[in-house]
């Protein structure tokens, strides 16, 4: 052995003394040659473990460099990771052409980077395929130069993933185009959840060999985790292999499709033209030829010379390698029974009921039912249970220990009999060791037991039941994945509809399984059990459906937020609401906080769906026509395809070089069009993800539009460019059938009329223009410019849509939505502030909010807001029950229109004040329009460089107050209501009787006065102090007027400012970065340095001894007023799956009464345990950017309002 070796061994061998189990690793060098079996024997009668450990590292150091290798791949086996990595550095290097070989026919070298690969071991019995073996690595070898796929395809028992991982056992293979590693994962039939969990697990296995510094948290959405992957291949292991093992789905492979190097089984061999890259195929014939299968019964039954029915058994088994074994290993266990099985495959007494045209099943009936018939009678039973297992998962021993009442080890041994007789698979690359069936044997099963199944899963759920009767595994281990993924499975399956309903209606339950396995799996129970919960109530199932819909992108954050407190904002009729008020009220009592937002009832306008489909802006989203389906597309170059039910992902593409400005399916759902910044058109098969056409010589310029014909009679589709034209192409033909021009300027969109017969256009020259489709030829132009006689500026028409009667043009014009009886315009919708984006459907948008109008009365229906950015698109489901939208805030959300109303619901900008009282609140806000809370309340509504004020309910008019000449930045009621005090962008100042209107102006800030402070230390509140981004803060007398003190306190612009209760002290932040502590009269008395960002806010504790400071990083840091010191920096290690801490900059703080508790806002609101730094909760608001919260003495009530004018009135539960 290496003297480095065996350094390494002396170094660490009390470590691996006191840890190793020998028994199992030594299992493992005895199969490769470097332990003998009496070297093993001696081990194993030591009197206990840990002599059993010395006497075998004693042993080892006597041994060579193979030996060395055999027990580190022992130890990776053997899952002791931590122990292994500790002799990795050391590890010999076995050259290529060494002699020493373990008994597989491998070098060391080769077993050590499999089994870190998690390559599969060679199965017991194995029977080399050398033809084959080869084929497939002379494919292998042409990805040397470039990524690209090879195919292993053939039926299902042809020995697909042996051959996979025999090809790969390959010394001069890996060293020559394969260096970076061979990385194994088995598939199966996934969905969308748990191929996410696969790519994490793979993810992990590979950042493991890396160091500490490129280790990542785990990826929230399928979309992070292929980036993730896509990062890792192509910058860690850039020459690594990727053998994904049995691929059902092209939806699937589509997530790897990375630009690596990948090896893949599966039995369509179709599958991979829905991917990008080179490809090559192997096929594997449907089974072993007549020696092959020879060979396997002479391996299992040890025999040099078979009977003469062995021949016949093969022949009987058609091949199939897979029944081979399962006949070998009945005649390893009876080898005078070669006559009754070859009489029972002969004689066909298990027909099965379903036939398949690519595989006979009879051989595997006979095979099967034989080796079930073997096992003893309790045996026979407990492999019975095994029907309940869904295809391609794998199972711990611990929920079969469950299942079947009895302990593990017990169970480890029924299952390795099973796996001896080979009826079933066991997976031992990690611990615990998992088991499955193959499908084929799951399919016989089934058909045996048909007529048991639903007791078959009744005792799965008893067993359950009974084993958890305190509550769901929250381990998060494999046993308690397989629970929490399959339990209502199970109940579905055994008609347990009482059991399914108390757990599907659980919030508790819906807690426990979106922490460990997502939203998306519970969505898609409730989507897939609905029918049964419905007859149950039909109400609460949607009421659970909605609230894991619209919060879904909350439960993929990590660390998991509060689901309770979600669920607190939920309607109050709603039973996911009632039961977490009361999970509230009893956890209040050991401590835990909770917040009830009081005033949710006013926002009644809610999208039904949130789904986050895409990393960027998304500029189109639309359904399919039977509404089962949406597309969407935008800056991130994709083209995705979801439920419109639960958002499940069905198909993504990486459609185009630059951003997919636009999507439409046809009218039979099976195309998809998609046209780009890249000038491209393309259409794609729907169901396959497959590119069908490419039209990309015709556009000189971004096109903006594209859509197909209502109809498929003639279908056509229309797209439309910068580059001022109009193209209709026939699917058939290679370009564009017709180019329709007249524009001056860029065409935006294009839509059909509804029975195909003209096509409008919409173009920033200001004209809608109606084309014939058959001539081609311009029937008629819609001058929208005219419309707009009161200003000079351009008029763009963004875009256009025709009612469903064909008679009526509606259009979207810089603030309006204008109606046209082709040609004349009749109505005029809506004029809003800003530019409307787009109007589909009777629904005109601007900014964050779109509307819904009646066209027979002209009247608006519902305001509905909830995106966060501009809205690019709305469309209706062609039944009208739904309504759908996209925006730059990065989703795509549902609605349904029947439940939007025109929204009593406050939307007000974020400056604001707040009187708390006894049986009134004061508010002062920016804005329009308010919400009222109580039923006598005095509201100031400012706008610019005015406000009025008005006496509520009456609305009666009390006073107009002008002076500002600029924006107005903050106002504030003095304590006894009669004066209010505002601050401007024009510097000033001014101190208002808002009853007789006198104003005082405080003139001397050179910039913008963002806000200030009454000392309520001073008599009657005279004294003032102000701050501004001059970097000054100046105090005055209100009274008079007059200067009191100037200080210059930053460089940089002040961003607020606090003073202490004591009245002693005064505290600012500044983009600078820095927090000063000022005496209030006197001199600085700390610089308070540390913050990496501007320092947004600040806030002395009530004893005025603490100081919190809140940065544009979302870090708060609390500090020590008397010496300066940083005490605490509030969760500083756990972003919050945001781009900061806090979900944006942390724009104010609050402490408790007893200093114990700290309110913060940001992107959200959160709650900390000042002492320890710790969040104690977190309240998720619809918007984001919150300005100020406003807190009542007693700490119990709060309000703020979001970036998008909601306002929230929350009260601690108690």
């Amino acid at each position: 052995m290496e003297e480095r070796a065996r350094s390494c061994l002396l170094r660490f061998r009390h470590r691996l003394e006191q840890d190793i189990k020998p028994s199992y690793l030594m299992d493992h060098m005895v199969s490769d040659g470097v332990l003998s079996v009496d070297e093993e024997e001696r081990i194993r009668t030591q009197p206990n473990r840990k002599d059993q450990a010395v006497a075998l590292l004693e042993l080892l150091l006597k041994k060579d460099n193979r030996a060395y290798i055999s027990f580190y791949n022992a130890l990776v086996k053997e899952a002791y990771d931590d122990l292994a990595s500790l002799l990795q550095d050391d590890l010999p290097q076995m050259l290529p052409d060494a002699h020493n070989k373990s008994s597989d026919g491998s070098v060391a070298y080769v077993q050590a980077v499999l089994s870190e690969g998690g390559v599969p071991q060679r199965p017991v019995v194995f029977v080399n395929r050398p033809e084959l073996v080869n084929r497939v690595r002379e494919k292998l070898y042409r990805l040397l130069k470039e990524p690209g796929w090879v195919t292993v395809f053939g039926m299902a028992g042809s020995g697909k993933s042996v051959l996979a991982a025999e090809a790969v056992r390959d010394h001069r293979l890996i060293e020559e185009c394969f260096p970076g590693g061979i990385h194994w994962l088995s598939i199966g039939q996934l969905d969308k959840p748990d191929l996410l969990v696969k790519i994490q697990s793979l993810c992990f296995r590979l950042e493991q060999s890396l160091d500490s510094q490129s280790l990542h948290r785990p990826s929230n959405s399928l979309d992070e985790a292929k980036e993730r992957l896509r990062f890792l291949m192509l910058r860690r292991y850039p020459r690594a292999l990727l053998i994904l093992d049995d691929i059902w789905d092209s939806t699937v492979l589509k997530a790897f499709d990375i630009h690596c190097r990948i090896l893949l089984t599966t039995r369509n061999r179709s599958l991979a033209d829905s991917v990008s890259g080179a490809k090559y195929e192997v096929e594997v014939e449907s089974g072993l030829d007549e020696n092959k299968g020879l060979e396997i019964l002479a391996k299992y039954t040890e025999l040099n010379r078979l009977p003469e029915e062995a021949r016949s058994i093969v022949r009987e088994c058609k091949g199939s390698p897979l029944v081979v074994s399962l006949i070998g290993a009945l005649l390893k266990e009876k080898p005078n029974r070669w006559d009754y099985y070859l009489r029972q495959l002969q004689q066909k007494q298990f027909k099965r009921i379903r036939k398949s045209s690519s595989y006979d099943y009879d051989a595997l009936d006979q095979a099967m039912a034989a080796s079930i018939e073997v096992l003893p009678d309790e045996h026979r039973e407990l492999y019975k249970d095994l029907t309940v297992l869904e295809k391609d998962i794998k199972v711990p021993a611990k929920v079969l220990s469950v299942l079947w009442d009895l302990e593990a080890e017990e169970v480890e041994d029924i299952l390795e009999e099973f796996v001896n007789k080979s009826l079933l698979f066991v997976d031992n690359h990690n611990k615990p060791y998992q088991y499955y069936l193959h499908d084929l044997q799951l399919d016989f099963l089934v058909e045996q037991n048909r007529t048991q199944l639903e007791s078959l899963h009744t005792k799965v759920v008893h067993q359950y039941q009974q084993h958890y009767r305190d509550g769901p595994p929250t381990s998060g281990d494999e046993e308690c994945l397989y629970w929490i993924r399959f339990l209502t499975y199970h109940m579905a399956k055994a008609n347990l509809s009482q059991e399914l309903y108390s757990l599907m209606f659980s919030l508790d339950w819906v807690s426990i399984k979106a922490q460990i396995m997502g939203p998306a799996h519970l969505i898609n129970d409730y989507v897939e059990y609905g029918p049964i919960l419905d007859k149950e109530n039909s109400e609460v199932r949607s009421q659970f459906q909605e609230f894991l819909s619209l919060n879904g992108h909350q439960l993929e954050q990590r660390p998991f937020p509060d689901v309770v407190q979600l669920a607190l904002s939920e309607p109050r009729s709603s039973e996911v609401y009632r039961q977490a008020l009361l999970q509230a009220q009893d956890r209040t009592s050991a401590g835990k906080l909770y917040f009830d937002w009081l005033n949710k009832n006013s926002v009644e306008s809610l999208s039904r769906l949130v789904i986050h489909p895409h990393q960027g802006s998304i500029y189109s989203a639309c359904f399919s026509h039977d509404g089962t389906k949406i597309a969407s597309s935008g800056a991130s170059k994709t083209l995705k395809v979801f439920k419109s039910t639960s958002g499940e992902k069905l198909t993504e593409i990486q459609a185009h070089d630059d951003e997919v400005l636009c999507c439409a399916f046809s009218p039979d759902d099976r195309l998809l069009a998609t046209c780009s910044s890249d000038r491209k058109v393309k259409v794609w098969n729907v169901e396959k993800g497959m590119r069908l056409r490419v039209f990309e010589e015709e556009h000189q310029e971004q096109v903006n539009h594209c859509e197909f014909t209502n109809t498929s009679q003639r279908l056509l589709l229309a797209t439309c460019s910068n580059d001022k034209f109009l193209n209709l192409w026939n699917l058939n033909k290679p370009s564009s059938q017709n180019t329709m021009f007249g524009h001056f300027e860029p065409v935006n969109h294009c839509c059909f009329s509804p029975d195909d017969t003209y096509v409008s256009t919409s173009s920033n020259d200001g004209t809608i223009k109606l084309f014939q489709v058959s001539s081609a030829n311009e029937w008629k132009t819609i001058n929208v410019k005219n419309m707009f006689t009161d200003s000079d500026e351009d008029v763009l028409v963004k875009c256009s849509t025709w009612t469903a009667d064909g008679k009526h043009i509606i259009c979207a014009a810089r603030n309006a939505v204008l109606v046209s009886i082709l040609g004349e315009f009749e109505r005029v919708y809506c004029r809003v502030l800003f530019a409307v984006v787009c109007c589909c459907c009777s629904v005109g948008s601007s900014i964050c909010v779109f509307q819904l109008w009646d066209l027979e009365s002209n009247k608006k229906m519902a305001d509905c807001s909830g995106h966060l950015s501009w809205v690019q698109r709305v469309q209706f489901s062609p039944d009208g029950s739904q309504l759908l939208s996209c925006s730059d805030d990065q989703t795509v959300r549902l609605w349904e229109p029947k439940k939007v109303h025109t929204s009593s619901a406050v939307h007000l900008k974020r400056d604001s004040d707040v009187l708390f009282s006894d049986e009134e609140i004061i508010v002062s806000a920016c804005g329009c329009k308010l919400f009222f809370l109580f039923m006598w309340i005095l509201v100031v509504l400012m706008f610019l460089s005015f406000f009025q004020v008005l006496e509520v309910p009456s609305g009666k008019l009390l006073a107009t107050l002008l002076g500002h000449t600029k924006t107005v930045l903050h106002c504030q009621f003095s304590q006894n209501g009669q004066t209010l005090i505002t601050s401007s962008e024009d510097t000033t100042i001014r101190v208002w009787k808002w009853q007789s209107g006198e104003c005082k102006v405080l003139q001397g800030h050179k910039e913008q006065v963002r806000c200030f402070a009454l000392l309520s230390n001073s008599p009657a509140e005279t004294r003032l102090l102000s701050w501004s981004f001059d970097g000054t803060v100046k105090m005055w007398d209100i009274e008079s007027g007059e200067k009191l003190q100037d200080i210059e306190a930053h460089r940089g612009a002040i961003l607020s400012c606090h003073v202490s209760p004591d009245g002693c002290l005064f505290a600012t932040t500044s983009a600078d970065k820095t927090a000063k502590v000022q005496h209030l009269h006197t001199y600085c008395v700390h610089t308070l340095s540390g913050h990496q960002d501007c320092v947004r806010s600040c806030r002395f504790s009530w004893d005025s001894r603490r100081l919190a400071t809140g940065d544009d990083n979302g870090e708060i840091r609390i500090w020590n007023v008397k010496d300066g010191s940083l005490l605490k920096i509030c969760s500083r290690e756990s972003k919050d799956g945001m781009d900061s801490l806090h979900g944006g900059w942390v724009s104010d703080l609050h402490f408790s009464p007893d200093n114990s508790l700290l309110v913060s806002t940001g992107g959200y609101i959160k709650w900390w345990d000042v002492e320890k730094g710790e969040a104690l909760q977190t309240f998720y608001t619809t918007g984001t950017a919150l300005k100020r919260i406003h807190v009542s003495s007693d700490f119990s009530t709060f309000v703020t309002i979001d970036n998008i004018g909601i306002l929230y009135i929350l009260q601690r539960v108690v």
